[in-house]
């Protein structure tokens, strides 16, 4: 076996040593640094979990053409045939919907019959709708389709039908950015708490470092176990975290299923795929292998 290797199971070994030796400092540690992690660690689950739900839903938004009510059948497959000749690049498909049959879709319904059954006419309009193509600025070109469409004859109201899609990926680049800052924020206290313990590890054994150094041992190697020291706490925090996330999402997805279902729809929160996690405990083990070296090589100059 290679010096170099038994140099750092020795690092190791000590490290271990010295988090078994103070039992409830190492936990209260593992606690703190755990659960603030946990934080932007479900953050991070919701928002990875909404992404795909609204990829999906804004796939193929549609724009609804409300015709005014007076507005004959050739009118509205005239406005249907000119949004299909003159927007060819924008339009996927269009289809029209006659009043007769908007009229009967919703008598079908039992919850809009009688309130139809007493009315003497039809009320509402024809309507085309519009299935917009590609996926590229699909709110600038929906708002311009829009604005022009409204201005044509006999059209009455021209609506986004995934507007509420837009305000949804809106919610989610907020998120980012706020999961971001927290990120930043979370990433200080990481760095706080375990110089802090390198630093008060490294005081409580001046007297062996120094002896260590008169008998020859390196720099390198004196710092080497509180280098383990920050690595391991963190990635067993950072195990911790994605356990409790794990634990939590338990409960959030029977309230989150209530709730969808008053929608008719169904959505649950899943854990980051694994390669992801394996991601996040290497990036906050070597956090942690960072704030311990910036620690030792600050509070082991004696």
């Amino acid at each position: 076996m290679s010096p170099l290797i038994r140099q750092h199971r020795y690092a190791f070994a000590v490290t271990l040593r010295r988090l078994i030796a103070q039992p409830f400092s190492s936990i209260a540690n593992f606690l703190v640094i755990m659960l603030a992690l946990a934080i932007p660690l479900l953050g991070t689950t919701a928002l990875l979990s909404l992404q795909p739900v609204a990829n999906h839903l804004a796939a193929a938004p549609e724009i609804t053409v409300f015709m005014k009510v007076e507005a004959t059948p050739d009118e509205t497959a005239a406005v249907a045939d000119r949004i299909r000749r003159d927007h060819q690049g924008d339009v996927d498909k269009v289809r029209v919907i006659p009043r007769d049959k908007a009229l009967a879709d919703l008598k079908a319904n039992p919850a809009y019959a009688d309130a139809l059954a007493v009315l003497p006419g039809n009320p509402l309009p024809d309507a085309v709708v519009v299935t917009l193509s590609g996926d590229e600025d699909l709110t600038a070109r929906a708002k311009r389709l829009e604005a022009n469409w409204s201005q044509w004859g006999k059209v009455d109201v021209v609506q986004l039908d995934s507007a509420w899609v837009q305000r949804l990926e809106a919610i989610i680049r907020f998120g980012r950015m706020g999961l971001l800052f927290l990120g930043l924020v979370v990433a200080v206290a990481v760095l706080a708490a375990v110089f802090n313990t390198v630093r008060m590890q490294a005081l409580s054994q001046r007297d062996e470092i120094g002896v260590a150094r008169l008998v020859g041992a390196t720099e390198s190697f004196v710092r080497r176990p509180f280098l383990y020291l920050g690595a391991i706490s963190c990635a067993i925090s950072a195990l911790g975290a994605i356990g409790v996330v794990a634990l939590a999402l338990g409960p959030l997805n029977a309230a989150l299923a209530d709730l969808a279902r008053t929608y008719g729809a169904e959505f649950a929160l899943r854990m980051p795929d694994p390669l992801w996690l394996v991601v996040f405990v290497v990036a906050v083990a070597a956090l942690g292998a960072f704030s311990a070296r910036w620690s030792v090589k600050r509070n082991t100059r004696f």
